[in-house]
């Protein structure tokens, strides 16, 4: 029997929404204010983690201490800095990333967003695009004690795909669902969970990601190319 694409599992920074140069800036310009300042070699350890390992890390990389209260308080710094931006340019998301969203919600396709964000960005990108409603399962960094590379985000939306309503016919399955993700640390934990994954080089180069398949971009993949990628890597 074919394979059978039930559920999608989007990232959030890098996948759905065109930030990542912009939450780097950012990131660097609160440890700036810190005196920390990573060498750019060290950067791409960054990418696709939360707020509070990167800044653990980096403050640690730095020699200086990192206790939880300065690192919420830099997590702080930089959501509003953040919001800043937001306000006065709204959030960008990839061409071709809503189109695939509402043509697989109308497909049938459950959909859910995993991400190292926090729940007031994420929530807020979906909503100025008017496609909150479409997302069955929403975890973020609010909502797991530690982030990607653990799977704990997506077991946590698999809980949600299964237990909410709409309730599915019969209870979802890891190799039916494919997780879409722009870092190694995301599809670590996409494949830690189970997950078939897609990798997208919105973020790194394509021969940099250990997706179980690869494409280069969101732009023009429809959901028929979606459940042929899918059925491929799960043959594999």
């Amino acid at each position: 029997m074919p394979a059978v694409l039930r559920a999608l599992l989007f990232d959030f920074n890098g996948v759905l929404v065109d930030d990542e140069p912009r939450q780097l800036e950012l990131f660097l310009r609160v440890l700036d204010e810190e005196g920390v300042r990573p060498a750019p070699a060290d950067l791409p350890r960054f990418l696709g983690r939360d707020d509070r390992s990167c800044f653990t890390e980096a403050l640690a990389g730095a020699g200086q201490e990192a206790p939880a209260h300065r690192v919420e308080r830099l997590i702080a710094r930089r959501k509003s800095y953040y919001q800043e931006e937001v306000r006065r340019d709204g959030y960008v998301f990839f061409p071709g990333a809503l189109e695939l969203v509402r043509e697989a919600a109308a497909g049938g396709v459950m959909l859910g967003v995993v991400s190292g964000a926090p729940a007031d960005e994420v929530e807020g990108a979906l909503r100025q695009a008017g496609v909150r409603g479409l997302f069955k399962a929403v975890v973020t960094a609010d909502d797991v004690a530690e982030g990607k590379p653990r799977p704990d985000g997506y077991q946590a939306a698999m809980a949600q795909l299964n237990s909410q309503p709409p309730l599915p016919e019969r209870l979802l399955h890891p190799h039916e669902v494919l997780a879409v993700e722009d870092s190694p640390p995301g599809l670590a934990a996409a494949r830690a969970a189970g997950l078939v994954t897609l990798a997208v080089a919105h973020s790194c180069p394509p021969e940099g990601l250990a997706g179980d398949v690869v494409v280069e971009a969101l732009a023009g993949l429809t959901l028929p190319r979606l459940q042929g990628l899918y059925a491929e890597a799960s043959r594999a």
